[in-house]
């Protein structure tokens, strides 16, 4: 039996379980996918450990994905990002990829929204905003990425290719120009409360929220109000999570199962 997981401080309530289980009995594999809840003073002692229990594979979250980034062998675009959020573990060694961002940019392609060519809002400077920057910025986008410590913004923009930084006073300006706005911050995970103020909606953006609990955000009711198109955070979620079934088993994932069982489990 083959062994995946996930590990990081706090997991408990982690939704990836559910959703590999389901994507291994759909396409009959035998494997199981658990938690790991690593110390955080300890962690590259349980990236090594999980490597020397045969462990195939991992799916790292906060607070560890640059943990990971030091640990695995990684390409130039992770490299550029900074961080790992899955090791496959090779019979060379593991290796890092970073699914946040090619798989925000699955969900942008499965809702029909094309990010070549486009103006690119990202709100936060934080991992989440680096990761969706450099993800926007490979597909063709050009980003503005909007902070509360507008410091944070233009050192975030340094990094990415032709990005500018801008405080939030600046967001109406930036949404009014934009083809896509993308809250990569808590903004609304635990208050009714949007990154964006609600005015500057209109019917021409796409808004993402990498917030999947709750689905619907104030963030996406304000858009979807003004017209226009939402995508929200559990599809991120669902398709990094594709992303690392395919890199670890070299299988087509069950997109249909794998989104069932995560949404099945949001609702609960």
């Amino acid at each position: 039996m083959d062994v995946y997981g996930i590990i990081g401080h706090p997991v408990e309530h982690s939704l990836s379980p559910p959703m590999h289980e389901a994507a291994f009995e759909e396409r009959g594999i035998d494997a199981k996918y658990v938690t790991f809840e690593a110390d955080p003073d300890r962690i590259e002692e349980a990236f090594e450990g999980a490597q020397a229990l045969g462990v195939d594979g991992l799916t790292v979250t906060l607070p560890f994905k640059h943990d990971a980034f030091e640990f695995a062998d990684v390409d130039d675009p992770v490299q550029r990002v900074g961080a790992v959020n899955t090791i496959d573990f090779t019979d060379d060694g593991p290796v890092g990829y970073n699914t946040d961002m090619t798989g925000t940019l699955q969900a942008f392609e499965h809702h029909g929204v094309s990010l070549e060519g486009a103006e690119a809002v990202v709100i936060g400077a934080g991992g989440a905003a680096r990761a969706l920057a450099f993800g926007f910025e490979e597909a063709g986008a050009t980003v503005s990425i909007a902070n509360r410590t507008e410091s944070k913004a233009h050192d975030l923009a340094a990094d990415v290719p032709d990005a500018s930084g801008h405080g939030l006073e600046e967001l109406p300006d930036l949404m009014a120009a934009a083809d896509v706005v993308a809250n990569a911050t808590s903004v609304g995970l635990e208050e009714d409360v949007s990154a964006a103020p609600a005015d500057a909606w209109h019917g021409d953006l796409t808004a993402f929220d990498a917030v999947y609990k709750p689905l619907e955000t104030r963030f996406l009711s304000d858009a979807a109000a003004a017209g226009a198109q939402t995508i929200d955070g559990a599809w991120m979620l669902l398709f990094q999570g594709v992303d690392a079934f395919e890199t670890w088993t070299g299988e087509d994932a069950p997109v249909d199962a794998m989104n069932e069982a995560l949404r099945s489990h949001l609702s609960e």
